[in-house]
């Protein structure tokens, strides 16, 4: 039987490698990103959005309508320009900027999940995923505090919507990711991702295969939260 997914950020990364690697052929896939993404199928239908746009959720949900959902996947994420560099300072950050990681890592979120709870209730066995960081994490050494504050808003979200969720037997849970080997497409074997990049970085494909087990779980399970850090990460 064919699933429907709705799956945002897919135009590159995480997003396009979970549109590969994920879905089965006959399913149905919802693929949402500002760009074009490069996917030619007949199963996968784009829709143009903008979420650092407050409309962004007004626009998904009125080409989605009331089409049943059987995975959300949340994969939304944007940092400060000098994010992860000596260049960063949290005091020189501009507001804008700041306000901008808010709408798009948080609000857009919020705003989505709330307008497309119908939808995910008409389907089977549904789950919601959110794409987190180990920047979300107690203690972390990182110095971003927008990006920080963002991404445990979104572990707030799971814990807080799973008790809304309980009634229905819709998972919720969130995965959160070290550094992430996005420059290497699934086309690449691990091997090689974890010779070229010295095992610093995580593979796509065990990103993949961690959205898979959330998903092969069945209705009475729920998956709260995977942390994946690269094994040579001393981030956390």
């Amino acid at each position: 039987m064919s699933n429907t997914y709705l799956i945002y950020g897919v135009s590159k990364g995480v997003g396009k490698a979970l549109v590969e690697g994920v879905p089965q052929s006959d399913d149905v896939i919802y693929g949402v990103s500002r760009s074009k993404p490069p996917f030619e199928q007949s199963n996968f239908h784009w829709i143009q959005a903008d979420l650092s746009d407050s409309q962004s959720a007004n626009i998904i949900k009125s080409t989605l309508q009331y089409k049943p959902i059987n995975t959300l996947i949340y994969n939304v994420g944007i940092w400060e320009s000098f994010a992860f560099t000596d260049k960063y300072h949290f005091e020189t950050s501009d507001d804008s900027e700041i306000l901008n990681l808010i709408q798009t890592n948080i609000s857009a979120c919020l705003l989505n999940l709330k307008s497309l709870l119908p939808n995910l209730r008409l389907g089977r066995n549904s789950k919601i995923i959110l794409i987190g960081s180990t920047w979300g994490l107690d203690n972390h050494k990182g110095k971003e505090v927008t990006f920080s504050a963002t991404k445990y808003a979104l572990r707030g979200i799971v814990q807080s919507l799973r008790e809304t969720l309980r009634k229905d037997k819709i998972g919720i849970s969130i995965l959160n990711l070290g550094y992430l080997a996005t420059e290497y497409p699934l086309s690449v074997t691990v091997d090689n991702v974890i010779e070229q990049s010295e095992g610093k970085l995580i593979p796509l494909q065990d990103v993949v295969n961690a959205i898979r087990f959330i998903l092969s779980t069945s209705q009475a399970t729920c998956v709260k939260e995977i942390t994946m850090p690269a094994m040579l990460d001393e981030n956390v």
